[in-house]
């Protein structure tokens, strides 16, 4: 009989995937939730109930979670994982997947601290291994309430918590980074919703407009320009706001004065978010294009608020590719020092 698999692992790894093909909410948490039960069960007590045939009496454990732990304990990959596996790999051209290797880490994602579904240290560890040097943890700001933004304690609080993750990935032995960051909303007037004090001690700030976001467009282009002359201020994230798809709907882009906002960006030396979420694929390709020819520096990032969302960056690279963006114009191709001696010349 072949030696048993980790039904945890296998739980895990099946909710990564489901998170990466942007499958529906509640199929990952039923898996994710599944392995976090069966974690805590006292040692050797999986096994006997997945013997006895009494798993599904484990709150949070189904049907289909339980058959797949039964064949990971018997040795096999689990039907429903392997169906995963096969369909899971990305065709990518020579050029996309050579942009793809050159990134060295991701400079916009969120934790269960706001809007994420996961723990920080889960979101760091995915990172790592997808091989990336560096994450920066980007959760939401105050103002935004939907998304659980945080007041400048809770963000206080998440710094020391940065530190911890890296002090644990020292201890054993890597390199990976943990970067601390924040997705700041650009207020009506332009300004930043934390305090500057805070903002200061962050290692890359991500800064998008999340309200009004029918503005006029000279109205958004002052908002957007003022944002860019912040000192505090790294990268415009998903600069037309539009939702192409997924279950939100679908939402018009905003209306801004392009040429304006990617020439501030340019006299800034800011840079302009490429994001890589299915539903955004923002900014569209014309508008990157303008920004290209404007001079403008970009960050290809996932906006990841999932451990499997993580590997979704090969979806920016794919539109930089056929925009002509070169690797030497995207920030997150640099070593980790290099990005943050960018950021701090910024202010």
């Amino acid at each position: 009989m072949p030696d048993a698999r980790d039904p945890i692992a296998d739980l895990r790894r099946i909710a990564y995937l489901l998170e990466r093909a942007h499958e529906k909410t509640y199929r990952v948490r039923a898996f994710r939730g599944a392995a976090g039960k069966l974690a805590k069960l006292p040692e050797g007590e999986l096994a006997a109930r997945a013997r006895a045939g009494t798993l599904t009496e484990v709150p949070g454990i189904g049907d289909v979670t339980a058959r797949c732990v039964a064949e990971s304990l018997n040795g096999e990959e689990p039907v429903y994982l392997r169906r995963l596996e096969a369909t899971a790999g990305q065709d990518l051209d020579e050029e996309t997947a050579a942009l793809l290797r050159s990134l060295r880490g991701d400079c916009h994602s969120h934790s269960d601290w706001s809007d994420g579904g996961s723990p920080i240290d889960e979101m760091a560890m995915a990172a790592a291994q997808l091989g990336h040097e560096y994450l920066v943890l980007t959760d939401h700001s105050p103002r935004l309430t939907v998304a659980r933004g945080l007041s400048a304690e809770r963000l206080a609080e998440q710094l020391d918590v940065v530190a911890e993750v890296n002090a644990g990935f020292a201890g054993l032995g890597m390199s990976f980074r943990l970067l601390s960051g924040i997705e700041v909303d650009i207020l009506a007037d332009g300004s930043l919703d934390q305090t500057d004090e805070l903002l200061a001690r962050l290692d890359v700030v991500v800064a998008s407009v999340h309200s009004n976001l029918k503005d006029e467009p000279e109205v958004m282009t002052r908002r957007m320009v003022t944002a860019l002359a912040n000192p505090h201020m790294d990268i415009l994230g998903h600069c037309t706001g539009r939702l192409i798809t997924g279950g939100r709907g679908t939402r018009a882009e905003s209306r801004f004065d392009a040429a304006a906002v990617f020439a501030a960006a340019v006299e800034h030396d800011k840079a302009i978010e490429i994001n890589s979420r299915p539903e955004r694929l923002d900014p569209p390709k014309r508008l990157l294009r303008v920004a290209l020819e404007t001079g403008c520096r970009f960050s290809i990032d996932t906006d990841a608020h999932a451990p499997g969302q993580l590997d979704w960056l090969a979806n920016g690279c794919a539109r930089a590719v056929a925009c002509g963006v070169p690797a030497d114009r995207i920030v997150n191709t640099l070593p980790a020092d290099e990005l943050l001696a960018w950021t701090a010349a910024h202010q």
